[in-house]
C-alpha cells in the first residue's frame, strides 16, 4: 500500500500545491494518469477544481481525469491507475463517496497497490472515520466511516495556537474529546506543510515541522521527521 497524506494544499503566501510538489512528483513517478476525486469542492465547480490540479500536475507530465466526468464512477475507480483526492469540505466529500458506493472499490485498489495522494479532506478520508476533521457538517453523509486505509486518525491543519481573547476549546482539547469516545486510536496532529508517507511497510513524516501524536492515557508527544512512526500500525 502506498499513501501520500498531505496536511494542506497551500502554505500561507505560496502557490497552489507548491510545497508538496516534489514529493508528489517522486511518489507518482511512472504514473501517466490519475483519477481525481473533487467531491470536497463546495464554492467552486468540479471542472474548476480539476483544471486547478491539472495546472500543477502538468509539471509532472501526468493527466488528471476527474471522476465526475464518468457515468459509472465505481467502474472508473476499478480501472484507475492511481488516485488523487482533493481537499475542501470533508462531509461533502464523504457523502458523495458513499452516494456512489466507492468505499470498498477504492480501498481494494489501494490495498492492491494503486498509489493514493490526498490533502486536507483527502487525507481525512484515508482514515477509519472523518471524526477528526475540522470542517462544519454542511451536509450529512450516511455515517462517518471512510476508506479505512490506515488505523490512525489525522487532524490536518493542526494548530497549537490559542488566540488572545478566545475562550473556546483549543484543537488539542477537541482531539482529547474525540479520544474519550475512541480511546484506542492514535490521532496525528499534522501541521501545515507536513506529509505522512506510507510506503514499503513503513511510515515517514516529511516536511520541516514535527507532528503531535495523541493517545488517551498518555501525554501528547512531538515526533520529528526521521523519527520512527511505525507504532501507528499497532
Amino acid at each position: 500500500m502506498r499513501l501520500l497524506l498531505i496536511s494542506n494544499s497551500t502554505n500561507a503566501g505560496d502557490t497552489y500545491l507548491n510545497h508538496p510538489k516534489e514529493e508528489i512528483k517522486t511518489f507518482l513517478n511512472g504514473v501517466k494518469k490519475v483519477l481525481f476525486i473533487p467531491y470536497a469542492a463546495v464554492t467552486y465547480s468540479f471542472d474548476e477544481y480539476e483544471k486547478k490540479v491539472q495546472n500543477r500536475f502538468d509539471e509532472f507530465g501526468i493527466k488528471v481525469e476527474s471522476i465526475h466526468h464518468h457515468k459509472n464512477p465505481k467502474k472508473a475507480v476499478q480501472e484507475a491507475e492511481a488516485f488523487v483526492v482533493g481537499g475542501g469540505n470533508t462531509f461533502r466529500l464523504l457523502k458523495m463517496i458513499q452516494q456512489f458506493d466507492l468505499i470498498e472499490a477504492l480501498r481494494f485498489k489501494v490495498l492492491d497497490g494503486a498509489p493514493y495522494v490526498g490533502w486536507s479532506a483527502g487525507s481525512n478520508v484515508a482514515c477509519p472515520t472523518i471524526c477528526t476533521t475540522n470542517d462544519m457538517p454542511i451536509t450529512e453523509p450516511d455515517n462517518f466511516s471512510a476508506f479505512n486505509l490506515v488505523r490512525f486518525q489525522i487532524n490536518p491543519h493542526y494548530l497549537d495556537a490559542h488566540p488572545d481573547g478566545h475562550a473556546g476549546e483549543t484543537r488539542e482539547q477537541r482531539i482529547k474529546e474525540f479520544l474519550e469516545m475512541d480511546p484506542y486510536c492514535y490521532v496525528v496532529g499534522l501541521r501545515e506543510g507536513s506529509i505522512l508517507k506510507l510506503e514499503k511497510g513503513t511510515i515517514s513524516l516529511l516536511g520541516s515541522k514535527p507532528a503531535r501524536i495523541f493517545k488517551k492515557g498518555t501525554e501528547p508527544k512531538e515526533y520529528n521527521p526521521g523519527d520512527d512512526f511505525d507504532f501507528l500500525f499497532e
